[in-house]
């Protein structure tokens, strides 16, 4: 079965209140087995455009990276982070030979 991934691009424009949205997500990331494989590090656009900050999030399948966002624990932090950052997040499923 093929994992799931949320793959982010996101713009902060306050650090210290992002930070709150940090510490509260970690509660549904927890319940859904999220794992970090990007977490803001280091990048080069060498393509295109981005915003500064990427984030690559694994799931054991779609469906549960789906039922992450969609909880009321993801959703609660959500409601930190929309107003000091914007960017785009897409659900997206892996590749599965």
């Amino acid at each position: 079965m093929a994992k799931g991934y949320w793959v982010g691009q996101i713009v902060v424009h306050d650090l210290k209140q992002y930070q709150a949205y940090r510490a509260a997500n970690a509660e549904a990331f927890a319940k859904y087995g999220a794992k970090f494989l990007i977490r803001g590090g280091e990048q080069t656009i060498v393509e295109g455009q981005a915003n500064p900050r990427t984030v690559v999030i694994e799931f054991k399948d779609i469906a549960t990276a789906q039922a992450c966002y969609d909880s009321p624990e993801y959703q609660a932090a959500k409601a930190l982070r929309d107003p000091v950052s914007e960017g785009n997040l897409v659900i997206v499923e892996g590749y599965d030979e």
